[in-house]
């Protein structure tokens, strides 16, 4: 692997502890009705400095696609193909800003009407946690007992809390003042696969 392959693999041990370190720190800061544990990390792009939260979205979503480039340099195609969708999706996600949900910001609906900027944020994003949890499967082969279980694992917990995620920002009684967490559990397991992914093939090669 040359020292450009190694540097767009890289970008993927960057992206996800990125990402999470700043929705973290924003989240604990953003106060005006904002809660970690009710409302989703997208939600931060709206409201004071929710251009942060927009640029974590579109810095992320770059070295995302630079980290599939870098898998499918390393013959990786199908899973490179498919972390490529999940960083086009990050960087829609920025481009196109969520509509308010479960109150917030203060004083809107539970569901509010969809905008084009908010349906557009929502069609970039559904697939790109899709493509995620598929790029678990896909590149869980042919690599070892451990792997293969840790990658199947982490695409069933990631799937579960996906669900419940979106089952609570859809105002499901019981969800939906958890429903930012199964987010952030969702989330974070997605990314530190990503992580342990790069580390990997660094290491191979």
């Amino acid at each position: 692997m040359s020292r450009f392959d190694r540097r767009l693999v890289s970008c993927g041990l960057v992206a996800g502890p990125l990402f999470i370190l700043v929705f973290l720190l924003e989240g604990a800061f953003k106060g005006s009705g904002y809660d970690a544990l009710r409302h989703p990390v997208s939600s931060l792009e709206l409201g004071a400095n929710g251009w942060i939260q927009v640029a974590n979205f579109l810095v992320v979503g770059l070295l995302t696609i630079a980290f599939a480039v870098g898998l499918w340099r390393s013959r990786l195609r199908a899973g490179a193909v498919l972390i490529g969708v999940w960083g086009v999706g990050l960087l829609g996600a920025g481009v196109f800003v969520t509509d308010p949900v479960s109150g917030f910001p203060v004083g809107t609906p539970p569901i509010s009407d969809y905008t084009t900027s908010g349906a557009l944020h929502d069609g970039f994003s559904l697939p790109a946690f899709v493509a995620l949890a598929a790029a678990m499967i896909v590149l869980s082969r042919g690599h070892g007992l451990k792997w293969l279980l840790y990658s199947l694992l982490s695409a069933t917990a990631y799937l579960v809390c996906f669900v419940l995620a979106s089952s609570g920002f859809n105002q499901t009684a019981s969800l939906v003042d958890v429903a930012g967490l199964f987010q952030r559990l969702t989330v974070t397991i997605g990314w530190a696969w990503t992580v342990v992914l790069a580390l990997r093939v660094l290491r191979r090669t």
